[in-house]
C-alpha cells in the first residue's frame, strides 16, 4: 500500500554518488528519498521497509538492476512496487529484457527533472488505482446492488491513469485524449442510427468503446524519447520503431486483463483500438495490413477521430491546419484510409467536431471569428 498520510517513499538504487545527490535534490520536496548502492542492498532495504516506488540503475556492482528486479517481482509481497529503470543506454533488447522481468518503465540518463517527476507521479497513480480497484472488488461482493456502477467508475479511473502514461511522454497532446473520447462517442451515437449498425452499436458497446478510447496510444510509453519527441520527420528506421506502439499497447492491455482475472469486455475494446487504429480501409495500414470490415469497428471509429485531431492540433513536429482543410482530407480518404460509413457520420457531424475542438484545449484553429 502507498504510504498513508505521509510523503511517498522512493528508493533510489544507484552506485554513483553524484546521481544519488541529483535525484535527491529533484525529489526531496515531494518524496521521502532512500537509497541503496547495489541490487543486493536494495533487496535488503525493500524487504525491511517496502518503498512505494523504486528507481533502479541497470549496471551496478555486486548485483545488477535486472537481477534485483527479478527477485523483487518473485516476492508476492513486493511484486506490485513499480520499478523504473535508469539507463544511459538505448538498446532495445535491454529494454525488452527489463519489461519482461516486470519493470514499469525506463528513464534515460542524463536525468531530466520534469520527465523523472512526471513518470513517478504517473506510476504511483497507477499503483493506487490498482489497489483501489482490488479493495473495491472485495467490497462489491457485499454490495451487489452497486456492483455495475462502482466497477465501471473504477475502470474508467484506471483507464485515465494508464492513459496518463502516454501523455507524460508526448507533451504536445494535452487534451487529445479527452477530445478523441468525445469524438468517438459522437460518431458511434450517429452510426447507431444506420440500420446496419443498430444491433452492433448497442448503448453498452458504445460505452465500452468510449471509455476505453483514451488507451489508444498507451503503447507510446515503450517508444524512446528521441523518437517520440523528435521535432522533425522520422527516418524509415525510426518510423518502424514508432509503429511498434500498436503492439506494445495491445500487450500492455493484455497484461491488465490478466491483473483483472481474465478477459473483460471494455479492455477488449481498448486492446482492439490500441492495436488496430492505424489500419487503413484499403489494407495499406499497420501493424497487420487489415482491410475493410476486418478492421475492428472501434479502431475504424478511432482512425477518423485521431486523424482529425492530429490534423487540427499543433504538434512538436508540425503546425495545425484549419478545420475545413482537415474535413477535405478526411473526405478525400473515404474508402482509402477510412471506413466510408465512418466518414459519412463525420461529415454529418463536422460542425460538432469543430465545436468540441474549440471547447476542449487551447490548440484549436478555425475557431469562431477566425479564418477556417
Amino acid at each position: 500500500m502507498l504510504s498513508g498520510g505521509q510523503k511517498p517513499v522512493v528508493l533510489v538504487v544507484e552506485d554513483k554518488r553524484d546521481n544519488i545527490l541529483l535525484i535527491n535534490e529533484i525529489l526531496k520536496k515531494e518524496y521521502q528519498v532512500r537509497y541503496a548502492t547495489n541490487g543486493e542492498k536494495a533487496l535488503e532495504t525493500v524487504k525491511r521497509v517496502p518503498p512505494d516506488i523504486i528507481l533502479m540503475d541497470v549496471m551496478m556492482p555486486v548485483m545488477d538492476g535486472y537481477e534485483a528486479c527479478r527477485r523483487i517481482k518473485e516476492d508476492i509481497a513486493l511484486r506490485d512496487i513499480p520499478i523504473l529503470f535508469l539507463t544511459a543506454g538505448s538498446d532495445k533488447a535491454d529494454e525488452q529484457k527489463g519489461f519482461a522481468l516486470g519493470a514499469a518503465d525506463f528513464i534515460a540518463k542524463p536525468i531530466h527533472p520534469l520527465i523523472l517527476t512526471a513518470r513517478i507521479r504517473t506510476h504511483l497513480a497507477l499503483r493506487q488505482s490498482r489497489e483501489l480497484l482490488m479493495d473495491q472488488n472485495k467490497y462489491l461482493e457485499k454490495e451487489a446492488a452497486k456492483r455495475t456502477r462502482d466497477t465501471f467508475a473504477l475502470q474508467e479511473a484506471s483507464i485515465m491513469a494508464m492513459a496518463a502514461l502516454a501523455e507524460t511522454r508526448d507533451h504536445e497532446t494535452g487534451e487529445h485524449l479527452q477530445r478523441t473520447k468525445i469524438y468517438i462517442r459522437e460518431l458511434a451515437d450517429y452510426m447507431r442510427q444506420m440500420k446496419k449498425y443498430e444491433t452492433v452499436l448497442t448503448p453498452k458497446k458504445i460505452e465500452f468503446i468510449t471509455v476505453s478510447a483514451p488507451l489508444h496510444d498507451i503503447g507510446k510509453v515503450g517508444i524512446p524519447d528521441h523518437i517520440l519527441l523528435k521535432p522533425g520527420v522520422l527516418s524509415a528506421e525510426e518510423f518502424e520503431i514508432m509503429k511498434k506502439h500498436t503492439t506494445i499497447g495491445r500487450d500492455a492491455i493484455t497484461c491488465a486483463e490478466r491483473w483483472m482475472g481474465g478477459a473483460n469486455t471494455f479492455l477488449n475494446c481498448a486492446k482492439e483500438t490500441a492495436y488496430s487504429h492505424h489500419e487503413k480501409w484499403d489494407g495499406t495500414g499497420y501493424p497487420q495490413g487489415l482491410s475493410g470490415n476486418k478492421i475492428p469497428l472501434s479502431a475504424r471509429l478511432m482512425a477518423v477521430s485521431d486523424v482529425y485531431d492530429a490534423l487540427t492540433t499543433r504538434r512538436i513536429y508540425k503546425e495545425a491546419i484549419p478545420h475545413k482543410d482537415a474535413v477535405s482530407i478526411i473526405r478525400a480518404d473515404s474508402g482509402k484510409h477510412f471506413d466510408p460509413d465512418v466518414v459519412e457520420a463525420f461529415l454529418a457531424l463536422q460542425e460538432r467536431f469543430r465545436e468540441i475542438h474549440a471547447a476542449v484545449g487551447d490548440h484549436a484553429v478555425g475557431l469562431p471569428g477566425q479564418e477556417s
